[in-house]
């Protein structure tokens, strides 16, 4: 491999030729070798850096033209674009076991954009420190990263995933209205509900996730840029913090403002604790309603069985003909990823010291990992399961009746202790309820047959 030969304030460092990064990136590659090839700092950061880098040297050929000159504008603005896009990728090696002000992923960031910027110029023009990182410091480039990085991942990944799971359940709603079955609570047999109610229940439940996400996003788009080293400002010109995130709001179409307290805004990480606690929320639901259809579609003989899932793969390498609920087993397992995500971030939230947070990269990580998942796993458990859901109306119509709560419905009629004594007689001598009643003279046949009507016990009040 041949090198070139980078320096920085504490000397020369050997860098790969072939790589747009410089020293202080060498540096950090080599002295954090935790993680390697594992937990590099998410692509998200990255994004979101070359939108950071982009606006802030907008702001500054606004606000200072002669330090922050057209042409220099040009090409870190060409510079910043390989980087929103991707194709820089390669040159963003370093681990999010680093430093806990994100420091060497900055100055990644910074050498990147300049060597890169420099080679589109065709001569030396900018500097990682005097042009990249102009009115900046890692200790408000990097929270804003991360707050970009986090509207970015739930506006664009998960609302959508969110969005096609739940379209999904509004259709299975409309599909089985008229279908009525065993309710069930505490995994015990209860009174009737319908299909559609139950479904509705799941619906529902991402809808109220989705509103508290959104709730979230107001905190998450104020940015801590233009607090610089300790929340002053120092070293950034008058308005730069607005002028910054007005520029950010333009280039991504998404509405940023600068924080308005910005010693805050460093050292706290409250807003990312409560975006997660409802990342979470969400995970804890999913948890359900994975577990809820495959719970239903357990068997397919000695099971619940009243509903029918996709059998995407053989279900074991010794028991031939088995298929298992595999997707919903991998959404049970995100959840619990997320769920210890959460308790990660609200550690790493804690520990911020004085003017600032040191454990933001892993909060970055833990962050944008559960979006990640979670997002990618609802869209594989709505395309691999839940469209492909079929009530088997048999086999509740079957448990429907076979249920010994229906006899709630004789309450009314007989009262709780004659409707109890009914209960226990049917299941103790394996007879109908029916049988039971009529045996124990609470009921004629007749009256029996007129009050009990286990469909219209879903719908008290009418469909």
């Amino acid at each position: 491999m041949k090198y070139k030969i980078e320096h920085d304030s504490m000397g020369e460092v050997k860098v790969p030729e072939d790589r747009y990064w410089g020293a202080q990136t060498q540096r950090s590659h080599e002295n954090f070798e935790i993680g390697v090839g594992l937990e590099t700092m998410p692509r998200e950061i990255t994004k979101a850096f070359g939108y950071l880098k982009k606006a802030a040297a907008m702001a500054n050929s606004s606000l200072n033209p002669k330090k922050m000159t057209k042409e220099k504008l040009r090409v870190i603005s060409k510079a910043c674009d390989e980087v929103i896009s991707g194709v820089l990728d390669e040159h963003f090696p370093l681990v999010v076991w680093q430093t806990g002000s994100g420091t060497q992923s900055n100055m990644n960031a910074n050498e990147v954009i300049a060597n890169r910027a420099n080679e589109i110029a065709g001569k030396k023009l900018c500097h990682p420190n005097d042009d990249i990182n102009m009115s900046q410091s890692s200790n408000d480039t990097f929270p804003t990263a991360l707050h970009i990085s986090a509207v970015y991942s739930i506006e664009d990944k998960l609302f959508p995933a969110i969005d096609v799971l739940t379209e999904t359940f509004k259709r299975l709603e409309k599909e089985n209205i008229k279908v009525v079955k065993s309710g069930r609570t505490h995994l015990q047999d209860a009174v009737p509900i319908s299909f559609s109610q139950e479904i509705s229940g799941w619906r529902t439940s991402l809808e109220r996730d989705r509103k508290m996400l959104e709730s979230s996003l107001p905190y998450l788009k104020q940015l801590a840029l233009g607090g610089t080293a300790v929340g002053t400002g120092l070293n950034a010109p008058k308005g730069f913090d607005k002028k910054v995130a007005s520029c950010l709001s333009r280039l991504t179409g998404k509405k940023f403002i600068t924080a308005p307290n910005k010693f805050h805004a460093l050292t706290s990480k409250d807003e990312l604790v409560f975006a997660h606690g409802a990342i979470k929320a969400l995970a804890a639901d999913m948890m359900k309603i994975a577990n809820d259809v495959r719970w239903l579609a357990s068997g397919p003989r000695d099971g619940l069985g009243e509903i029918k899932i996709p059998a995407n793969e053989p279900g074991s390498s010794i028991m031939p003909g088995k298929a298992n609920p595999t997707q919903c087993e991998a959404v049970t397992m995100v959840a619990v990823q997320v769920m210890g995500n959460d308790a990660a971030i609200a550690f790493a939230a804690s520990q911020g010291n004085f003017e600032l947070n040191v454990f933001m990269p892993v909060i970055a990580y833990n962050f944008i990992q559960s979006v990640r998942l979670l997002a990618e796993a609802i869209v594989s458990f709505n395309k691999n399961c839940a469209v492909g859901i079929k009530a088997d109306k048999e086999k509740m119509h079957h448990n429907l009746y076979n249920s010994l709560m229906l006899v709630t419905a004789l309450n009314p009629y007989i009262g709780y202790e004659n409707a109890a004594k009914t209960a226990h007689k049917a299941f103790e001598e394996n007879i109908s309820l029916k049988e039971a009643c009529v045996s124990l003279g609470f009921l004629t046949a007749e009256k029996f047959d007129e009050v009990f009507k286990p469909e219209k016990m879903a719908f008290p009040y009418g469909r």
